[in-house]
């Protein structure tokens, strides 16, 4: 089977230098095993979108010299490819609709005890499995099977979440009736018959939901590899929503080179991009496990 990767961008800002490590990996990966490389714009989250920042991201990448094999998907057109995915789930019995707001949802745990945000969210105690309960539907969840998942990285190596007991049962579709992430990613990456997800480690965590979903809609199992983070002074992983700058490209090959460090890839700054891409290509495959 041919490799096929690819990098995803949101479209909330430019890319920077964190952004720039991942959209790196992922096309080094794919120039190491001979494959495809792919551009998806991740505009799911439509309110969180700046207009101009998709074909700016674009741009961005052309100046560094990664330029995808095909033209760039973008989720947003893709709604009814998400919603037979959802409908699938639905007749399966495997998504049910939910009543929930936040504010309901922080005081079932209260009333269990159970006050455990998980970075910002909160574990869903399952309020809606048995029915809505008079509440009119806001959302879409997805049926959480007990059990641990397990999967290895190709970078982290061996992982395990118990995802009912650290996520519960997560949303499918948002009460503003905008797919969320986990759905529209894993439909998407099938439907471009993505074979290997090269990422940041942030995501880690979102793969063990993926791989629920890929399995309850029989899809294909991508292989992952989590890369190193880009972090600012305060330790916290640069991000357009801490304030990190957009990527300043008058010398691309420097910048290619400072994420290149991250990455491990000891391969000196060079007068062309082309140049330094060629030798970080041999130095990822000497360096990263197939």
């Amino acid at each position: 089977m041919r490799y096929r990767g690819r990098f995803a961008p949101s479209p909330t800002g430019p890319l920077h230098a964190g952004s720039l490590v991942a959209a790196l990996a992922s096309w080094l990966d794919a120039r190491a095993h001979g494959g495809d490389w792919l551009v998806r714009i991740e505009d799911v989250d439509r309110p969180r979108c700046v207009p101009g920042a998709d074909l700016h991201i674009l741009a961005q990448l052309a100046a560094c010299g990664l330029r995808p094999d095909e033209d760039p998907w973008w989720q947003s057109r893709r709604e009814e490819s998400h919603e037979r995915a959802l409908q699938r789930l639905v007749a399966a019995g495997l998504a049910y609709p939910c009543g929930c707001s936040r504010k309901d949802i922080e005081e079932a745990l209260r009333a269990q005890g159970q006050e455990r945000p998980r970075h910002g969210e909160l574990v869903y105690p399952g309020t809606c499995r048995a029915g809505l309960h008079g509440k009119p539907a806001r959302a879409w969840r997805f049926r959480v099977p007990p059990g641990v998942v397990r999967w290895t990285d190709r970078r982290l190596g061996a992982q395990a979440q118990d995802v009912a007991v650290e996520v519960g049962d997560f949303v499918l579709k948002r009460a503003d009736g905008l797919f969320a992430y986990q759905l529209a990613v894993v439909v998407d990456d099938a439907d471009q018959g993505i074979t290997h997800v090269v990422r940041g480690e942030d995501l880690a965590d979102n793969t063990p939901r993926q791989l629920l979903l890929q399995q309850a809609l029989r899809l294909p199992r991508p292989a992952y590899l989590h890369t190193p983070l880009v972090r600012g002074a305060n330790g916290e992983k640069l991000s357009k929503q801490n304030g990190a700058a957009a990527l300043e490209l008058r010398e691309p090959a420097a910048m290619l080179e400072q994420a290149g460090r991250v990455l491990g890839l000891r391969v000196p700054a060079s007068a062309g991009v082309g140049e330094w891409l060629a030798q970080a290509v041999d130095a990822w495959r000497a360096t990263i496990p197939a």
